[in-house]
Protein backbone atom coordinates (compact mmCIF):
# COMPACT_ATOMS: atom_id res chain seq x y z
CA UNK A 1 0.00 0.00 0.00
CA UNK A 2 1.47 3.63 -0.64
CA UNK A 3 2.39 6.34 1.80
CA UNK A 4 -0.40 7.78 4.43
CA UNK A 5 -2.02 10.83 2.33
CA UNK A 6 -2.43 13.38 4.86
CA UNK A 7 -5.04 15.76 5.39
CA UNK A 8 -5.45 19.15 6.58
CA UNK A 9 -8.92 20.28 7.16
CA UNK A 10 -9.46 24.21 7.59
CA UNK A 11 -12.85 24.75 8.92
CA UNK A 12 -14.60 22.73 11.70
CA UNK A 13 -18.17 23.81 11.30
CA UNK A 14 -21.23 21.60 9.92
CA UNK A 15 -19.44 20.43 7.07
CA UNK A 16 -16.22 20.23 8.70
CA UNK A 17 -17.13 17.96 11.40
CA UNK A 18 -18.98 15.47 9.01
CA UNK A 19 -15.74 15.54 6.76
CA UNK A 20 -13.84 14.17 9.49
CA UNK A 21 -16.11 11.72 10.36
CA UNK A 22 -16.91 10.44 7.17
CA UNK A 23 -13.35 10.27 7.01
CA UNK A 24 -12.62 7.92 10.47
CA UNK A 25 -15.99 5.69 9.84
CA UNK A 26 -15.01 4.84 6.04
CA UNK A 27 -11.22 4.57 6.51
CA UNK A 28 -11.10 1.06 6.02
CA UNK A 29 -13.49 0.80 2.66
CA UNK A 30 -11.37 4.55 1.53
CA UNK A 31 -8.05 2.49 1.85
CA UNK A 32 -9.13 -0.41 -0.02
CA UNK A 33 -10.40 1.77 -3.21
CA UNK A 34 -7.89 3.96 -2.78
CA UNK A 35 -4.79 1.90 -2.23
CA UNK A 36 -3.71 4.32 0.47
CA UNK A 37 -4.86 5.27 4.07
CA UNK A 38 -6.29 8.56 4.33
CA UNK A 39 -5.50 10.18 7.61
CA UNK A 40 -6.78 13.94 9.29
CA UNK A 41 -3.36 14.92 10.97
CA UNK A 42 -3.77 18.62 11.31
CA UNK A 43 -7.09 20.43 11.30
CA UNK A 44 -8.10 24.60 12.04
CA UNK A 45 -10.85 26.47 13.53
CA UNK A 46 -11.66 29.49 15.77
CA UNK A 47 -12.68 27.58 19.18
CA UNK A 48 -10.22 24.58 19.89
CA UNK A 49 -12.18 23.43 22.90
CA UNK A 50 -15.57 23.28 21.11
CA UNK A 51 -17.05 19.53 21.19
CA UNK A 52 -18.02 18.77 17.59
CA UNK A 53 -19.10 15.05 18.33
CA UNK A 54 -16.06 13.68 16.57
CA UNK A 55 -12.71 12.76 18.00
CA UNK A 56 -9.59 14.88 16.91
CA UNK A 57 -7.53 13.63 19.68
CA UNK A 58 -4.59 12.73 16.79
CA UNK A 59 -4.86 15.87 15.28
CA UNK A 60 -2.26 19.19 15.29
CA UNK A 61 -4.36 22.09 16.16
CA UNK A 62 -3.68 25.41 13.95
CA UNK A 63 -5.32 28.64 15.00
CA UNK A 64 -4.20 29.87 11.61
CA UNK A 65 -5.55 28.13 8.68
CA UNK A 66 -2.98 29.69 6.97
CA UNK A 67 -0.26 27.85 8.89
CA UNK A 68 -2.10 25.15 8.44
CA UNK A 69 -2.00 25.41 4.43
CA UNK A 70 1.79 26.20 4.54
CA UNK A 71 2.73 23.21 7.34
CA UNK A 72 4.85 20.26 6.02
CA UNK A 73 2.89 17.63 8.01
CA UNK A 74 -0.46 17.52 5.58
CA UNK A 75 -0.19 16.50 1.58
CA UNK A 76 -3.89 17.87 1.01
CA UNK A 77 -5.67 20.77 2.27
CA UNK A 78 -9.25 20.91 2.74
CA UNK A 79 -11.00 24.68 2.81
CA UNK A 80 -14.24 24.93 4.53
CA UNK A 81 -14.38 28.52 5.95
CA UNK A 82 -16.05 30.31 3.47
CA UNK A 83 -15.77 33.70 1.80
CA UNK A 84 -14.15 34.42 -1.09
CA UNK A 85 -11.45 36.50 0.45
CA UNK A 86 -9.75 36.87 3.41
CA UNK A 87 -8.39 33.38 5.00
CA UNK A 88 -10.08 31.27 2.73
CA UNK A 89 -8.61 32.48 -0.72
CA UNK A 90 -4.77 32.91 1.01
CA UNK A 91 -4.90 29.46 2.74
CA UNK A 92 -5.68 28.10 -0.59
CA UNK A 93 -3.34 29.80 -2.66
CA UNK A 94 -0.64 29.26 -0.08
CA UNK A 95 -1.26 25.61 -0.18
CA UNK A 96 -1.10 25.60 -3.88
CA UNK A 97 2.07 27.45 -4.07
CA UNK A 98 3.26 25.17 -1.27
CA UNK A 99 2.80 21.94 -4.11
CA UNK A 100 -0.21 20.81 -1.88
CA UNK A 101 -3.70 19.84 -3.97
CA UNK A 102 -7.00 21.30 -2.70
CA UNK A 103 -10.30 20.04 -2.10
CA UNK A 104 -13.07 23.28 -1.61
CA UNK A 105 -16.26 23.67 -1.02
CA UNK A 106 -16.22 27.35 -1.73
CA UNK A 107 -18.38 28.45 -4.35
CA UNK A 108 -17.89 31.92 -3.78
CA UNK A 109 -14.22 31.79 -3.74
CA UNK A 110 -14.46 29.86 -7.35
CA UNK A 111 -16.56 31.93 -8.57
CA UNK A 112 -13.95 35.18 -8.05
CA UNK A 113 -10.82 33.33 -8.43
CA UNK A 114 -11.44 29.56 -9.73
CA UNK A 115 -9.43 30.42 -13.26
CA UNK A 116 -6.58 31.89 -11.27
CA UNK A 117 -6.30 29.37 -8.70
CA UNK A 118 -6.59 26.69 -11.40
CA UNK A 119 -3.48 28.48 -13.51
CA UNK A 120 -1.52 28.12 -10.10
CA UNK A 121 -2.83 24.11 -9.40
CA UNK A 122 -1.88 23.49 -13.02
CA UNK A 123 1.96 25.19 -12.64
CA UNK A 124 2.33 23.28 -9.43
CA UNK A 125 1.38 19.90 -10.62
CA UNK A 126 -1.72 19.12 -8.37
CA UNK A 127 -5.21 19.05 -8.06
CA UNK A 128 -7.48 21.57 -6.97
CA UNK A 129 -11.01 19.98 -6.60
CA UNK A 130 -14.59 21.18 -6.05
CA UNK A 131 -17.27 19.01 -6.11
CA UNK A 132 -18.96 20.34 -3.12
CA UNK A 133 -19.15 23.81 -4.17
CA UNK A 134 -22.17 23.40 -6.54
CA UNK A 135 -25.49 20.94 -5.33
CA UNK A 136 -24.35 19.39 -2.15
CA UNK A 137 -24.14 15.74 -2.99
CA UNK A 138 -25.71 15.73 -6.25
CA UNK A 139 -22.10 14.56 -8.16
CA UNK A 140 -22.83 17.47 -11.15
CA UNK A 141 -19.24 18.51 -11.45
CA UNK A 142 -17.49 15.36 -12.35
CA UNK A 143 -20.30 14.42 -14.48
CA UNK A 144 -19.52 17.72 -16.45
CA UNK A 145 -16.10 17.56 -16.53
CA UNK A 146 -15.68 13.67 -17.29
CA UNK A 147 -19.16 11.89 -17.82
CA UNK A 148 -19.87 14.10 -20.32
CA UNK A 149 -16.78 14.35 -21.88
CA UNK A 150 -17.41 13.05 -25.46
CA UNK A 151 -20.76 15.22 -25.49
CA UNK A 152 -21.19 18.91 -26.53
CA UNK A 153 -23.53 20.98 -24.14
CA UNK A 154 -26.15 22.84 -25.21
CA UNK A 155 -27.31 24.19 -22.26
CA UNK A 156 -27.06 23.31 -18.51
CA UNK A 157 -29.68 24.61 -15.75
CA UNK A 158 -31.24 23.94 -12.24
CA UNK A 159 -32.45 24.15 -8.74
CA UNK A 160 -29.18 25.63 -7.42
CA UNK A 161 -30.40 27.11 -4.17
CA UNK A 162 -32.91 24.83 -1.57
CA UNK A 163 -33.59 27.74 1.09
CA UNK A 164 -35.49 29.12 -2.76
CA UNK A 165 -36.89 26.04 -3.45
CA UNK A 166 -38.07 25.16 0.15
CA UNK A 167 -40.21 28.74 0.28
CA UNK A 168 -41.67 28.14 -3.54
CA UNK A 169 -42.63 24.66 -2.48
CA UNK A 170 -44.39 26.11 0.62
CA UNK A 171 -45.87 28.84 -0.73
CA UNK A 172 -47.64 26.37 -3.33
CA UNK A 173 -48.76 23.33 -0.90
CA UNK A 174 -49.70 25.63 1.91
CA UNK A 175 -51.03 28.81 0.33
CA UNK A 176 -48.41 30.78 2.91
CA UNK A 177 -47.39 34.53 1.54
CA UNK A 178 -43.70 34.62 1.06
CA UNK A 179 -43.04 36.56 4.30
CA UNK A 180 -44.33 33.72 6.00
CA UNK A 181 -42.60 30.91 4.45
CA UNK A 182 -39.42 32.85 4.57
CA UNK A 183 -39.70 32.87 8.34
CA UNK A 184 -40.17 29.52 8.96
CA UNK A 185 -36.99 28.62 6.27
CA UNK A 186 -35.26 30.59 9.07
CA UNK A 187 -36.55 29.12 11.97
CA UNK A 188 -35.93 25.69 10.58
CA UNK A 189 -32.35 27.02 9.56
CA UNK A 190 -32.27 26.60 6.33
CA UNK A 191 -32.27 30.52 5.54
CA UNK A 192 -29.80 32.71 7.12
CA UNK A 193 -31.19 36.13 9.72
CA UNK A 194 -30.01 38.23 6.34
CA UNK A 195 -31.22 35.63 3.74
CA UNK A 196 -30.18 38.12 0.86
CA UNK A 197 -27.44 36.21 -0.42
CA UNK A 198 -30.10 33.18 -0.97
CA UNK A 199 -33.27 34.72 -1.94
CA UNK A 200 -31.59 37.58 -4.02
CA UNK A 201 -30.03 34.55 -6.60
CA UNK A 202 -26.77 35.67 -5.78
CA UNK A 203 -25.72 31.89 -3.99
CA UNK A 204 -27.34 30.61 -7.12
CA UNK A 205 -25.60 32.86 -9.58
CA UNK A 206 -21.86 31.90 -8.24
CA UNK A 207 -22.78 28.13 -8.68
CA UNK A 208 -24.53 28.50 -12.20
CA UNK A 209 -20.89 30.58 -12.95
CA UNK A 210 -18.78 27.16 -12.26
CA UNK A 211 -21.22 25.52 -13.90
CA UNK A 212 -21.38 27.43 -17.01
CA UNK A 213 -17.31 27.41 -17.51
CA UNK A 214 -17.26 23.79 -17.06
CA UNK A 215 -20.03 22.91 -19.79
CA UNK A 216 -18.51 25.39 -22.14
CA UNK A 217 -14.94 25.63 -21.59
CA UNK A 218 -15.04 29.53 -20.48
CA UNK A 219 -13.19 31.39 -17.81
CA UNK A 220 -15.91 31.89 -15.37
CA UNK A 221 -17.32 34.97 -15.80
CA UNK A 222 -19.52 35.61 -12.59
CA UNK A 223 -20.36 39.67 -13.95
CA UNK A 224 -22.19 37.82 -16.88
CA UNK A 225 -24.87 36.37 -14.64
CA UNK A 226 -28.21 38.07 -14.81
CA UNK A 227 -29.54 38.05 -11.33
CA UNK A 228 -33.01 38.40 -10.24
CA UNK A 229 -34.34 36.85 -6.68
CA UNK A 230 -37.73 35.58 -5.74
CA UNK A 231 -38.99 38.05 -3.30
CA UNK A 232 -41.31 39.74 -5.69
CA UNK A 233 -43.23 36.08 -6.20
CA UNK A 234 -46.91 36.48 -4.66
CA UNK A 235 -49.48 33.73 -4.13
CA UNK A 236 -51.37 35.38 -6.92
CA UNK A 237 -48.13 34.04 -9.44
CA UNK A 238 -48.08 30.66 -7.86
CA UNK A 239 -52.36 30.44 -8.19
CA UNK A 240 -51.88 31.70 -11.75
CA UNK A 241 -48.74 29.57 -12.83
CA UNK A 242 -51.16 26.37 -11.13
CA UNK A 243 -54.02 26.95 -13.07
CA UNK A 244 -51.94 27.42 -16.70
CA UNK A 245 -49.84 23.73 -15.83
CA UNK A 246 -46.78 25.35 -14.42
CA UNK A 247 -44.75 25.40 -11.32
CA UNK A 248 -42.13 28.40 -10.45
CA UNK A 249 -38.75 27.83 -9.52
CA UNK A 250 -35.86 29.55 -9.24
CA UNK A 251 -33.45 28.37 -11.86
CA UNK A 252 -30.07 29.27 -12.34
CA UNK A 253 -29.73 28.62 -16.51
CA UNK A 254 -26.45 29.06 -18.66
CA UNK A 255 -27.27 28.50 -22.41
CA UNK A 256 -25.27 28.25 -25.98
CA UNK A 257 -27.01 30.85 -27.86
CA UNK A 258 -26.05 32.15 -31.22
CA UNK A 259 -25.09 35.59 -29.96
CA UNK A 260 -23.09 33.95 -26.92
CA UNK A 261 -23.44 31.98 -23.66
CA UNK A 262 -26.59 33.11 -21.73
CA UNK A 263 -26.20 32.72 -17.88
CA UNK A 264 -29.54 33.80 -15.83
CA UNK A 265 -30.64 33.11 -12.35
CA UNK A 266 -34.63 34.24 -12.13
CA UNK A 267 -37.74 32.76 -10.83
CA UNK A 268 -38.89 30.52 -13.93
CA UNK A 269 -42.38 28.97 -14.93
CA UNK A 270 -41.35 25.20 -15.83
CA UNK A 271 -44.27 22.44 -16.76
CA UNK A 272 -45.51 20.65 -14.29
CA UNK A 273 -45.04 17.33 -16.13
CA UNK A 274 -40.89 18.22 -16.60
CA UNK A 275 -38.40 16.06 -14.53
CA UNK A 276 -37.24 19.47 -12.26
CA UNK A 277 -40.60 20.59 -11.56
CA UNK A 278 -41.28 17.69 -9.26
CA UNK A 279 -38.04 18.32 -7.02
CA UNK A 280 -39.60 20.21 -3.88
CA UNK A 281 -38.50 21.48 -0.49
CA UNK A 282 -34.55 22.01 -0.12
CA UNK A 283 -33.78 19.41 -2.67
CA UNK A 284 -31.15 20.70 -5.53
CA UNK A 285 -31.47 19.63 -9.19
CA UNK A 286 -30.10 19.93 -12.53
CA UNK A 287 -30.63 19.06 -16.08
CA UNK A 288 -27.94 19.27 -18.83
CA UNK A 289 -28.96 18.78 -22.67
CA UNK A 290 -26.00 17.38 -24.62
CA UNK A 291 -26.03 16.34 -27.90
CA UNK A 292 -25.40 12.16 -27.19
CA UNK A 293 -27.39 12.00 -24.14
CA UNK A 294 -30.10 14.43 -24.76
CA UNK A 295 -31.22 15.12 -21.60
CA UNK A 296 -29.50 13.99 -17.97
CA UNK A 297 -31.11 15.02 -15.05
CA UNK A 298 -29.78 15.12 -11.75
CA UNK A 299 -31.83 15.17 -8.43
CA UNK A 300 -30.10 14.96 -4.73
CA UNK A 301 -29.55 17.15 -1.63
CA UNK A 302 -27.85 20.38 -2.45
CA UNK A 303 -26.58 20.91 1.34
CA UNK A 304 -26.43 19.65 4.67
CA UNK A 305 -23.45 18.28 6.64
CA UNK A 306 -23.46 14.72 5.33
CA UNK A 307 -24.87 15.81 2.09
CA UNK A 308 -21.75 18.10 1.24
CA UNK A 309 -19.23 16.04 3.16
CA UNK A 310 -19.90 13.17 0.40
CA UNK A 311 -19.28 15.24 -2.36
CA UNK A 312 -15.45 16.49 -0.21
CA UNK A 313 -14.37 12.89 0.56
CA UNK A 314 -15.07 11.78 -3.07
CA UNK A 315 -12.54 14.16 -4.09
CA UNK A 316 -10.40 13.29 -1.28
CA UNK A 317 -10.44 10.22 -2.45
CA UNK A 318 -9.80 10.82 -6.22
CA UNK A 319 -6.56 12.54 -4.94
CA UNK A 320 -5.48 9.56 -3.85
CA UNK A 321 -5.74 7.99 -5.98
CA UNK A 322 -3.75 10.13 -7.94
CA UNK A 323 -5.85 11.40 -10.14
CA UNK A 324 -6.11 14.98 -11.29
CA UNK A 325 -7.91 16.31 -13.98
CA UNK A 326 -7.85 19.94 -15.23
CA UNK A 327 -10.24 22.11 -12.74
CA UNK A 328 -12.45 23.27 -15.06
CA UNK A 329 -12.45 21.00 -17.82
CA UNK A 330 -9.79 21.84 -20.45
CA UNK A 331 -6.49 23.33 -19.51
CA UNK A 332 -6.18 26.90 -17.78
CA UNK A 333 -4.72 28.12 -21.36
CA UNK A 334 -7.54 26.68 -23.33
CA UNK A 335 -10.63 28.05 -21.44
CA UNK A 336 -11.65 31.03 -23.80
CA UNK A 337 -13.09 34.01 -22.91
CA UNK A 338 -16.72 33.58 -22.21
CA UNK A 339 -19.02 35.76 -25.14
CA UNK A 340 -21.81 36.75 -23.38
CA UNK A 341 -25.08 37.19 -24.67
CA UNK A 342 -27.01 40.62 -24.51
CA UNK A 343 -29.70 39.63 -21.89
CA UNK A 344 -32.16 41.84 -24.45
CA UNK A 345 -31.86 39.04 -26.89
CA UNK A 346 -32.97 36.05 -24.55
CA UNK A 347 -35.73 34.51 -26.50
CA UNK A 348 -38.72 32.93 -25.04
CA UNK A 349 -42.06 32.90 -23.56
CA UNK A 350 -43.01 35.43 -20.79
CA UNK A 351 -45.99 35.33 -17.90
CA UNK A 352 -46.91 38.91 -17.37
CA UNK A 353 -49.17 39.86 -14.35
CA UNK A 354 -50.88 43.60 -14.74
CA UNK A 355 -52.79 45.70 -12.33
CA UNK A 356 -55.16 46.84 -14.53
CA UNK A 357 -57.97 49.54 -13.83
CA UNK A 358 -61.45 48.40 -14.69
CA UNK A 359 -61.91 51.32 -16.87
CA UNK A 360 -62.87 51.41 -21.14
CA UNK A 361 -60.18 51.44 -23.10
CA UNK A 362 -57.52 49.76 -20.77
CA UNK A 363 -57.21 46.21 -22.42
CA UNK A 364 -56.83 47.78 -25.78
CA UNK A 365 -54.25 49.90 -24.55
CA UNK A 366 -52.54 47.01 -23.68
CA UNK A 367 -53.17 44.89 -26.26
CA UNK A 368 -51.98 47.62 -29.42
CA UNK A 369 -48.28 47.88 -26.95
CA UNK A 370 -47.95 43.85 -27.31
CA UNK A 371 -48.95 44.25 -31.46
CA UNK A 372 -46.97 47.17 -32.60
CA UNK A 373 -44.18 45.02 -31.50
CA UNK A 374 -45.32 41.64 -32.77
CA UNK A 375 -45.76 40.04 -29.59
CA UNK A 376 -47.69 36.93 -29.80
CA UNK A 377 -50.33 36.09 -27.02
CA UNK A 378 -50.98 32.97 -26.49
CA UNK A 379 -53.78 33.54 -23.77
CA UNK A 380 -54.99 36.37 -21.24
CA UNK A 381 -57.16 36.16 -18.76
CA UNK A 382 -58.54 38.12 -15.89
CA UNK A 383 -56.75 36.76 -12.77
CA UNK A 384 -59.08 36.92 -9.47
CA UNK A 385 -61.67 39.27 -10.37
CA UNK A 386 -64.70 37.27 -9.17
CA UNK A 387 -62.66 37.45 -5.63
CA UNK A 388 -62.77 41.29 -5.55
CA UNK A 389 -66.36 42.03 -7.14
CA UNK A 390 -67.83 39.52 -4.00
CA UNK A 391 -65.83 42.07 -1.40
CA UNK A 392 -67.13 45.01 -3.79
CA UNK A 393 -63.71 46.00 -5.01
CA UNK A 394 -64.50 45.75 -7.95
CA UNK A 395 -66.38 48.60 -9.62
CA UNK A 396 -65.12 51.48 -12.25
CA UNK A 397 -62.18 52.90 -11.27
CA UNK A 398 -60.66 50.07 -9.33
CA UNK A 399 -57.85 47.26 -10.45
CA UNK A 400 -58.45 44.12 -11.73
CA UNK A 401 -55.39 41.50 -12.27
CA UNK A 402 -54.77 40.79 -16.07
CA UNK A 403 -52.09 37.98 -16.74
CA UNK A 404 -50.98 37.50 -20.51
CA UNK A 405 -48.95 34.62 -21.50
CA UNK A 406 -46.74 35.19 -24.63
CA UNK A 407 -45.74 33.08 -27.16
CA UNK A 408 -41.62 32.82 -27.79
CA UNK A 409 -40.44 36.82 -27.99
CA UNK A 410 -37.44 38.70 -27.00
CA UNK A 411 -36.47 40.26 -23.12
CA UNK A 412 -36.08 43.45 -25.35
CA UNK A 413 -39.66 44.18 -26.94
CA UNK A 414 -41.33 43.07 -23.80
CA UNK A 415 -39.59 45.38 -22.07
CA UNK A 416 -40.51 48.11 -24.44
CA UNK A 417 -43.76 46.60 -24.61
CA UNK A 418 -44.30 47.63 -20.89
CA UNK A 419 -42.53 51.23 -20.87
CA UNK A 420 -44.94 52.58 -23.26
CA UNK A 421 -47.83 50.94 -21.17
CA UNK A 422 -46.40 52.56 -18.70
CA UNK A 423 -45.86 55.78 -20.33
CA UNK A 424 -49.88 55.46 -21.37
CA UNK A 425 -50.46 55.29 -17.67
CA UNK A 426 -52.82 52.02 -18.23
CA UNK A 427 -51.21 50.76 -15.34
CA UNK A 428 -49.52 52.57 -12.20
CA UNK A 429 -47.62 49.12 -10.61
CA UNK A 430 -45.02 47.49 -11.78
CA UNK A 431 -45.92 44.55 -14.07
CA UNK A 432 -44.40 41.00 -12.55
CA UNK A 433 -42.87 39.32 -15.48
CA UNK A 434 -41.84 35.95 -15.08
CA UNK A 435 -39.83 33.64 -18.02
CA UNK A 436 -41.10 30.50 -18.96
CA UNK A 437 -38.04 27.66 -19.71
CA UNK A 438 -38.91 25.35 -22.88
CA UNK A 439 -38.81 21.90 -21.84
Amino acid sequence: MAEILRVGVAGLGTVGASVVRLLLRQAQALAARTGREIVVTAVSARDKGKDRGVDLAGAAFYDDPIALAAADGIDLFVELIGGSEGPARVSVETALAKGKSVVTANKALLSAHGSALAELAESRHVALAFEASVAGGIPIVKTLREGLAGNSIERVYGILNGTCNYILSRMEAERLSFEECLKEAQRLGYAEADPTFDIGGFDSAHKLSILASLAFGARIAPEAVEIEGIERVTLADIDAAGELGFRIKLLGVAQRTAQGIEQRVHPTMVRKTTAIAQVMGVTNAVTIDADAVHELTLVGPGAGGDATASAVVADIADIAKGVRSAPFGLPSASLRKLERAPAALHEGGYYIRLAVPDVPGAFAAIATAMAERKISLESIMQHGARAARRSGAAQVGTQVGVILITHATTERLVREALDAIYADGVIAEPAQVIRIERE
